[in-house]
């Protein structure tokens, strides 16, 4: 969500309108006029026909001139069918909600069999540790080596290192041409559009930019381990998950009342959440920039110093990010440490419980899997 409008998205936009019409056989009436103009121009009868063809074609060159410097800049359309009328919010915010609900409900799903998976691989730990010391050692196996590197990452790095991969394969989609047009309706979130609800959440995975993509899965690499350790990698995804589409849709609300649309992509939006999370959790803890390791400040300034310029973007209407799903963001991130975790997560027995009776009911065995809710 960090990153709005970005010039050569809309410039591929505009090429590709202007071919798709070329395939059709129909030019716009502008570019019609233009051409018959040349052809009567090319004929000229007497002086009282080339009088009246040059005014015309002074007048119709210059909407198209118009047309070409405004492409690029969207925030400047209008969209169409009202989109100021606050209703398009109704399906975003449904949206929003089913989808904070159904990430956590599945993260505590998730929690319960990977507690009762633990259980097993353990005896099967045992026992493949016992078949490995009686198997031969082999020299320069690659397999080998890769599970040694995953096993040497913390745990928070493993959960990650899905969520980075995902975000590299979107950013390779946006380089294929024949791409274009379904990664701009679908993998960036704009409330002028017509797709509304699924672009909130693969925006989030969305990056156009090298730099940009970089620097936002640095950030998370980065945090991730101490934001895994204090969550558990099952509730980090559904809080992850969760802010990146309630950023997107504190992005819509700031659109819509302030009627400067534009797309926007990028992780920053969940990013700012994990990193609100820790600050509001550790806040004496010390941070530092890559690129100035001398200086040193804690995490309740940072976080301060974040939420300040971003809400001072929001005022001014600055445009270079989207510093409306930023605050999102990081307002989420520091509610769910102070009250979220003890209204949802901490509720969730009853939801694991069911899901328990439901699964020793029609398991295999039957009730044999016995015990209460995890």
């Amino acid at each position: 969500m960090a990153w709005r409008s970005c010039s050569v998205l809309l410039r591929l936009t505009g090429e590709d309108v202007l071919r798709s019409s070329a395939r059709g056989g129909r030019c716009p009436h502008s570019f019609q006029q233009r051409c018959g103009f040349r052809k009567a121009a090319k004929k000229p009868e007497t002086k009282k026909v080339e009088e009246e063809l040059v005014p015309p074609h002074t007048e119709s060159s210059e909407p198209i001139v118009q047309r070409r410097t405004s492409t690029p800049n969207w925030d400047h359309q209008t969209p169409l069918g009202s989109p100021r009328a606050f209703s398009r919010l109704i399906k975003p915010l449904v949206f929003t909600v089913g989808f904070t609900g159904c990430s956590f409900g599945l993260a505590a799903i998730w929690q319960y069999e990977s507690l009762k998976s633990r259980v097993q691989s353990y005896f099967d730990g045992i026992r493949a540790d016992w078949l490995e010391k009686l198997r031969p050692q082999k020299r320069g196996d690659v397999r080998k080596e890769i599970n040694q590197w995953w096993n040497s990452l913390s745990e928070g790095q493993r959960t990650v290192t899905g969520i980075i991969a995902i975000n590299a394969i979107v950013f390779c989609c946006w380089r294929i041409p024949s791409l274009q047009r379904s990664m701009i309706k679908y993998f960036t979130a704009d409330p002028a559009s017509k797709t509304l609800c699924s672009p909130m959440l693969l925006s989030t995975f969305s990056h156009f930019s090298f730099f940009h993509m970089a620097a936002n899965m640095y950030v998370l690499w980065s945090f991730s381990s101490s934001a895994v350790s204090m969550l558990g990698r099952e509730q980090f995804m559904a809080v992850y998950l969760s802010a990146g589409v309630i950023s997107s849709f504190a992005s819509y609300v700031c659109k819509m009342s302030t009627g400067r649309f534009g797309p926007s992509l990028g992780a920053s939006g969940a990013i700012m959440t994990v990193l609100a999370a820790v600050c509001t959790k550790m806040p004496e803890a010390k941070l530092g920039i890559i690129f100035l390791p001398m200086f040193t400040f804690t995490a309740s300034n940072a976080l301060k110093a974040i939420v300040a310029i971003d809400a001072a973007g929001v005022v001014l209407g600055w445009k270079f990010f989207d510093h409306a799903a930023h605050l999102g963001g990081a307002i989420f991130g520091i509610w769910y440490i102070l009250f979220g975790h003890e209204l949802i997560w901490k509720n969730r027995e009853p939801f694991v419980k069911l899901w328990h009776d439901l699964r020793t009911r029609g398991g295999p065995g039957g009730g044999a899997d016995g015990g209460g809710a995890v």
